[in-house]
This record gives structure tokens, C-alpha cells and sequence, in this order.
């Protein structure tokens, strides 16, 4: 704001200086949210008790939520356990970065950033999926289950179908489940500052007869919170359940 006039955030403000030696706060963030999670699961089992109390019954009923909401219905009744870690894993730990967004002195969602969740997709999903394919079906099999569609004639499949399917498969998948939370915690903070900004501008600069509209502006926004809290957990249970179901589709056998 200068001279008077309203300059509404943009995605400039996402970009943090760094705090020193180039690590900035979503870099901390980030660590920050492993701690947690690991704290909370330790510190919840480590004296487990046949009557929970809240914090075992809070770890157990994010367990549970991860292992048969998620990871059994995605990959099947006769898979899931393996990989029950992993998709709780990834549940948890977007669930927190995205909660940050809402905590007082803190307030930024990581996964606005969008390196975090497409390095989570491309460096550690997306490599487990064919991984597990592979090991289950061999290569030329997994392959085939994957890219060829049967009873489809050869110059469709090999000029149209396998091609698309390849993109879709090592392109467009990955980049659309990081996307997706990206897209949702960006637009979703991003709102928030232009309420609680314009808000403060109508507040503190504008004249006596626009005063009374910044508390709108602040209703909006604390709208809005509500609503991203809403969607952060939405979106940690999207990214999970769609992890699950490519490792569940790689291991099915057919495509």
C-alpha cells in the first residue's frame, strides 16, 4: 500500500526470504512438521492402554483412517498392510503442512509452495508405484497391463492409445496429484490475505464513509479460514487416497 492505493497480495508474497543461509520458512516448516508427527505417535503408543485416553484415541483414530478408509479401500484387502506406513505417511505430513496455514504466528501453508508437493509425487509416490508394478509383474508384463488396451486394433494403440497413456502415466499423473494440493492451498491463503488486507487498507486509509466496510472484509476472511480448514484436511485425504490408488492399480492385473 503507497499513497493511499490498495495493492492487492500476489504470488510474490508466497516467495519468503530466506531466514539464514538460504534456508527459508518453508524449508523449516517442513522439518517442523516431521517432528510433530513424530513426536505425536510416539509419545500416543508409547504406553498404550486397553482404555485410550484422548491423545491414544486421536492416534488411533488417524491410524485407522489411513489403513481402512484409505490404504484398504484404494489398494485392496490383500495388499494394503505393507503399505499402510507409507499412505498414512503422506497423509499426515501434507494434513500438517497444510494445517500451518491456519496457526497463529506461523500462518503458511507449505504446500503452497509447489516444489513440496511435486517433490513428494515425483521423488517419492510415483517411484514406489512403478516400483511395486515391476516387482509384482515383471517389467514387460506391468507394461503391458499398463499402456496396452486389449481388442483395440494396432495402428490406434501404438499410434494414439499407448503414447497418451505413457504421458498420462509419467507426465500428467504426477503432475496433476501435486497440482492439486498446490492449487487448493494457494488460491485458498491467497484469499485470505486479500480480505484481511483490504480490510486493514479500508480500516487504517480510507475515508470515514468506507470504514464500516472493512469489518465485511474481515468477515470474509475469517469465512474463508473456516472454509480452508475444511479444504486442508480435504486435500490431505485426496493426495493420500490417490497415491494409494496408483499403488493398487500397479498391482492390479489388468489395466
Amino acid at each position: 500500500m503507497a499513497d493511499n492505493t490498495f495493492t492487492p497480495p500476489g504470488p510474490a508474497d508466497f516467495e519468503l526470504p530466506p531466514i539464514f543461509g538460504g534456508v527459508t520458512k518453508p524449508m523449516i516448516l517442513i522439518v517442523f512438521s516431521v517432528l510433530i508427527i513424530s513426536t505425536f505417535f510416539l509419545v500416543t503408543t508409547r504406553n498404550m492402554k486397553l482404555v485410550p485416553g484422548r491423545l491414544q484415541f486421536a492416534a488411533e483414530s488417524v491410524y485407522d483412517f489411513g489403513r481402512n478408509t484409505i490404504a484398504r479401500e484404494q489398494i485392496g484387502a490383500a495388499d494394503f498392510q505393507k503399505y499402510v506406513p507409507f499412505i498414512l505417511s503422506l497423509f499426515t505430513f501434507v494434513l500438517v503442512n497444510n494445517i500451518f496455514g491456519l496457526v497463529p504466528l506461523i500462518q503458511f501453508p507449505t504446500m503452497a509452495h509447489i516444489g513440496f508437493p511435486a517433490a513428494v509425487a515425483i521423488l517419492l509416490v510415483f517411484p514406489l508405484y512403478h516400483f511395486v508394478g515391476v516387482k509384482r509383474h515383471g517389467l514387460r508384463q506391468y507394461l503391458k497391463n499398463q499402456f496396452v488396451i486389449p481388442d483395440v486394433p494396432k495402428p490406434v494403440l501404438w499410434l494414439l492409445l499407448i503414447p497418451t497413456e505413457v504421458m498420462l502415466k509419467f507426465f500428467f499423473d504426477p503432475v496433476n496429484l501435486a497440482i492439486r494440493v498446490f492449487a487448493a492451498m494457494f488460491a485458498g491463503h491467497l484469499l485470505v490475505l486479500v480480505f484481511v488486507l483490504s480490510g486493514e487498507f479500508l480500516l487504517l486509509e480510507a475515508g470515514p464513509l468506507l470504514k464500516p466496510v472493512a469489518a465485511v472484509s474481515f468477515v470474509f476472511a475469517i469465512g474463508i479460514t473456516m472454509l480452508e480448514a475444511l479444504i486442508m484436511v480435504l486435500q490431505a485425504y485426496i493426495f493420500a487416497t490417490l497415491s494409494a490408488h496408483y499403488i493398487g492399480r500397479a498391482l492390479a492385473a489388468h489395466h
